[in-house]
């Protein structure tokens, strides 16, 4: 299925002469090549969560069309928001903005991409930034992912950790002859509890983190000390530092205990003063709200653009605007 909407894409894009349409794999990047000094970039992900069904396999459920008004209609089904109504929007504009001889004001590169919905190594997104990196630099990044008409800027950053306690493996008969490793992580998840987390104002948007104990692993049966307990930690940081900086934070919390990182990734300052960036917040008339999560955003921010994320519906209006 994902092949096939890239094939549908890839063929919508290539009737319109003014784009240049280049492939990779399931990902599509088109983009005007108008000589402008600045350059918008429209991005959204083909691929859909999958639900597990009932034998065991997993796949989505069918989809139905209410056509309302003659030519118009609504789409339901899984996908629908995140988000076939972004990629919609997207080549909607690619097919009409240069309608009766108009011409965009500033150049715009497409970006539609497979894998978003599963673990980071398989972004297709990620690909296409080693591949073809010099096709994605831009200005102004705008991911199309439903955020409920508001522009949500950058995003928060994310990382994972694992502190770890050891013990000593006993018979819980003779419990005095081991050490329990689950109770030496009560410390861990008592530090975690007491956190207050913080607000941080990153370009005017006040980004709230979240540090937390989110699983607990520990023991080998119902009759044994345990010898190992390890609790995994989530930390969603503000963009003003850097994953290792993220670390270095929950490290200092966490002093005395044995801490990995096992994952981060970093968040996407919102840059919403860069003057193509205020135009498209002007021009959708809502406040501008940090993004709380971590999304592909914040690949478009490594090239050195700002980024920010609108709700489809409304993306039509800001860019008529």
């Amino acid at each position: 299925m994902r092949s096939r909407l890239a094939d549908a894409v890839e063929a919508a894009l290539l009737e319109i002469p003014q784009l240049t349409v280049v492939r990779d794999g399931d990902a599509i990047i088109a983009r005007t090549e108008l000589g402008h000094s600045e350059r918008v970039i429209l991005a959204g992900h083909l691929d859909t969560v999958p639900l597990p069904l009932t034998d065991g396999s997993r796949g989505t459920v069918p989809s139905r069309r209410d056509s309302g008004v003659p030519g118009h209609g609504i789409l339901y089904g899984r996908g629908a928001t995140d988000m076939k109504g972004g990629v919609a929007v997207q080549l909607a504009l690619a097919a009409g903005m240069f309608d009766d001889g108009a011409q965009p004001k500033r150049d715009v590169t497409f970006v539609f991409y497979d894998h978003e919905e599963v673990e980071a190594v398989k972004s297709g997104l990620g690909r296409l930034v080693r591949n073809h990196g010099d096709l994605l630099q831009g200005d102004f990044a705008i991911l199309l992912e439903p955020t409920d008409g508001t522009v949500e800027g950058g995003c928060n950053g994310t990382s994972r950790f694992e502190a770890s306690t050891a013990g000593e493996a006993a018979h819980s008969a003779r419990a005095w002859m081991g050490s329990n490793a689950i109770h030496a992580a009560a410390p861990i998840l008592a530090r975690l509890a007491a956190y207050e987390p913080r607000t941080i104002n990153v370009d005017g948007l006040d980004y709230r983190e979240s540090l937390n104990a989110v699983k607990i692993n520990g023991g080998t049966a119902g009759n044994v000390i345990p010898d190992r307990c390890v609790v995994e930690i989530n930390y969603r940081f503000a963009p003003d530092k850097t994953p290792d900086q993220a670390e270095a934070h929950v490290r200092e919390l966490l002093q005395g205990f044995d801490v990995v990182r096992t994952d981060a990734a970093a968040g996407a300052r919102p840059g919403l003063q860069h003057p193509a960036a205020a135009s498209f917040v002007a021009a959708v008339g809502a406040e501008p709200k940090p993004k709380y999560g971590w999304t592909d955003v914040a690949r478009f921010s490594e090239p050195g653009h700002p980024g920010s994320e609108l709700r489809a519906r409304r993306c039509i209006a800001g860019a008529q605007g």
